[in-house]
């Protein structure tokens, strides 16, 4: 009891300087916990989406621009493949499912993607989950000009059932670029938390006869996703498209092309985790220099408790544990900063890929941070509690002219 009697008389005497030391702390624990959940749970995200196929069929480009573009939404179409490339592909033993996307529009920088009813009706997105249509809507009819928006293209956009909307040209929004064709919105998916919430979808040939458009457009796609009867299969087609042809390219396995791409950006990752474990040494620092600092105007102090009977060990135990305290201090509240900074880049995330990062979701890093940062700023306490323990009493008990 003596020992926290003392811990809080001297935090209530440096509040301010504890206060910086604890919100240093606090912000080096909450960014330490944010890099690597979202460095984790990005790369898991990243690596298992696949859409529900094993491969992207695609005109002759790299892999990872293939599947980025058909799966992800994100990368331009690199060129189009002619649809007897998905008749053949389709008629493959191998196939179980060829599914035709065909895009290049967009509505208000939202893209507007091109497919057929099997999308929806023939695959799951994850094990056991399905896309859904809200009940009080339908999917597109394919031989009408009629659409389902994702769950964020439609909040973002302010689309509702019954509406309509004119696509424009192109994949960025530019309001000279409209097409004449008008789209009325039959359904809305529910949240998926994939890159499908971000699309507006409308029939195949909708896309490929869209007016403004080349008129070898009306014969070709953008890509085929590809789901397989047997896995290995897809080795076979790698070598037909990849190796043997010249026209094509046969992106497979999808997760297995994403993890190159994280892969070429590793040394990304260990910048971020510099920057993390610096901010720690910088925090703890801080909670250093909060003590150290306060040292010279509680020397007297000290000499006094040592006159009247406290240890060496007691006066130097209390600052090592003032250091200690203003660290859980510190980390409590880094878990409010871990939160602020996951929410933000969880939008972020959202909004350009449409995965969703869960920022309650458990790693071993809310365990290793906090007691890491609370035994680093212990040691920071270790040598203003040996300038304690130093403390020369009848030096320090003189009278101050």
């Amino acid at each position: 009891m003596t020992l926290w009697r003392m811990v809080i008389r001297s935090l209530r005497q440096q509040a301010l300087s504890s206060t910086v030391a604890a919100i240093s702390i606090a912000l080096a624990a909450g960014l330490l916990m944010a890099v690597w959940v979202v460095k984790a749970q990005s790369r898991d995200t990243l690596t298992r989406f696949d859409a529900g196929f094993d491969a992207v069929l695609g005109a002759r480009s790299s892999k990872l621009q293939l599947v980025l573009n058909a799966v992800f939404h994100l990368e331009a179409s690199p060129a189009n493949l002619d649809a007897q490339d998905y008749l053949d592909l389709q008629k493959n033993p191998s196939v179980e499912l060829a599914v035709p996307i065909a895009m290049g529009d967009n509505y208000r920088g939202y893209r507007v993607v091109g497919t057929v009813p099997e999308m929806f009706t023939k695959t799951s997105y994850a094990p056991g989950r399905h896309y859904t249509i809200g009940k009080s809507g339908r999917l597109f009819d394919p031989a009408l000009r009629e659409a389902v928006v994702g769950s964020f293209a439609a909040r973002k956009l302010g689309l509702r059932i019954g509406d309509k909307f004119r696509p424009y040209h192109g994949l960025n929004f530019n309001e000279e670029e409209q097409h004449d064709e008008t789209y009325v919105v039959v359904g809305i998916l529910e949240p998926s938390n994939t890159p499908a919430d971000r699309v507006l979808w409308i029939p195949l040939e909708g896309v490929q006869h869209m007016s403004g458009h080349a008129a070898a457009t009306a014969t070709e796609l953008s890509a085929v996703l590809v789901k397989l009867r047997n896995p290995l299969a897809g080795r076979a087609l790698e070598l037909q498209y990849n190796r043997q042809g010249h026209r094509l390219t046969w992106a497979w396995p999808i997760g297995a092309t994403m993890a190159e791409l994280l892969n070429k950006f590793a040394w990304f990752d260990r910048v971020l985790a510099f920057v993390a474990a610096l901010v720690a040494l910088v925090a703890a620092g801080s909670v250093l220099a909060s003590i150290h600092n306060s040292m010279n105007e509680r020397r007297r102090q000290i000499a006094i408790l040592r006159a009247l009977g406290a240890r060496r060990s007691t006066i130097a135990g209390s600052v090592v544990l003032e250091a200690m305290t203003i660290s859980v201090a510190g980390v409590v509240l880094g878990f409010v900063f871990y939160w602020v900074i996951m929410t933000g880049a969880a939008g972020v995330i959202r909004a350009e890929t449409g995965m969703v990062l869960e920022p309650l979701a458990w790693h071993p890093v809310f365990v290793w941070a906090p007691l890491g940062l609370i035994a680093l700023g212990a040691a920071a306490g270790w040598l203003p509690a040996w300038k304690a323990y130093q403390t020369n009493v009848a030096k320090h008990l003189a009278p101050v002219n």
